[in-house]
């Protein structure tokens, strides 16, 4: 009797099978007959009313049952599914005769080629990258670098201060406040020979002024460094940026961080120094400032001006990529026109 039970789902589950035509109905299937209430898992539990004599023989037949359904389950499910996969490639089939899109490529701006340029250049020559932070304290910005409080050469460095920190925390105006950290933070107050990159901020703006731009600036430290340290290192760093031919010289001046202090002029790169209207015909043009580290400084870093001596440079790279590219005025570089920054990959091969 029971045996005739399992004949019967066998020839219904073959009818069912026939009827699999996608992957929806092959799953009912499934449930229909091997779930929990499936017609071969019922089929399990009438084997403890079958007598002992025909157990074997109906658990042999069961056993068949499920295993005829489980191969033609995952034969038919592989077939199906890779009817499929085919349907889907043959839609989004792509004709690689086709010609590609123009994929656009990215370029550098020109502050960070100039910079990057600068940085290659000094590590070469043995200085260290060191970065302070744009928030700074007044000691730092101004006090520690010969500036006290009241200084009329403040009013040139007219810079942001935070709201309920007046004269205490500011937008640092210049790079130097990380040359005063690298002297702090050197507790053997050896030598130091670094260069600090960075963004600094000045209440101005107009065609050759922003304000926010880019410095960069030099800090040697060390036993008998002189002027012609200095010069010799700012020919080295104008010829590899400006061209060989560039000259250097340099004018008296005054910064009250340096002592003696120097304004640095390079031969006109437009003319060659015969004059023209860049230089107004001086054949010159004024790049940046240095000098010699005023010994007061040394002094509030820790240094021993008797034993230490040192020279300090710094430049807008702003101004420096201006001069290098041509550019006429400092506001399109931070005005995000993609026109202007991609034209600096042909600029830099030329």
């Amino acid at each position: 009797m029971e045996n005739k039970k399992v004949l019967e789902i066998k020839e219904l589950m073959k009818n069912d099978l026939v009827d699999s035509v996608d992957m929806n109905k092959l799953n009912d299937l499934k449930v229909k007959y091997l779930g929990k209430k499936g017609l071969i898992t019922l089929l399990n539990s009438e084997i403890k009313n079958i007598p002992n004599e025909e157990k074997k023989e109906f658990g042999m037949m069961v056993n068949e049952l499920r295993n005829d359904f489980n191969n033609y389950y995952e034969n038919k499910k592989q077939e199906l599914e890779s009817a499929l996969l085919n349907e889907k490639l043959s839609k989004e089939a792509i004709d690689i005769t086709l010609p590609s899109k123009k994929i656009k490529r990215g370029s550098l701006n020109p502050m960070t080629r100039i910079t990057e340029e600068f940085e290659d250049l000094f590590v070469s020559m043995g200085y260290t990258v060191f970065e302070g932070p744009e928030l700074e304290s007044d000691e730092n910005c101004f006090q520690k670098l010969n500036l006290p409080k009241g200084h009329p050469a403040r009013d040139a460095q007219d810079t942001f201060y935070l709201k309920d920190e007046v004269e205490n925390y500011l937008l640092r105006s210049q790079t130097s406040t990380a040359q005063v950290r690298a002297m702090e933070e050197n507790i053997d107050k050896g030598p130091i020979r670094i260069v600090c990159p960075g963004k600094v901020y000045r209440r101005d703006e107009d065609a050759t002024h922003s304000h926010q731009f880019m410095q960069i600036e030099g800090l040697v430290i060390d036993k008998n460094i002189s002027m012609a340290d200095l010069k010799g290192t700012l020919e080295v760093m104008m010829k590899h940026v400006l061209g060989e031919k560039t000259e250097v010289r340099f004018r008296p001046s005054y910064f009250p961080f340096t002592e003696p202090s120097v304004e640095v002029d390079v031969t006109c790169f437009k003319c060659g120094g015969k004059g023209c209207n860049l230089c107004k015909d001086t054949g010159w043009i004024e790049v940046l400032g240095a000098g010699m580290v005023h010994p007061d400084v040394l002094t509030m870093s820790g240094y021993d001006p008797n034993v230490y001596q040192g020279f300090a440079f710094g430049t807008g790279l702003d101004r420096m990529a201006m001069f290098k590219y041509g550019i006429p005025d400092i506001r399109t570089i931070y005005g995000n026109d993609l026109r202007f920054i991609n034209q600096f990959d042909r600029k830099d091969d030329e």
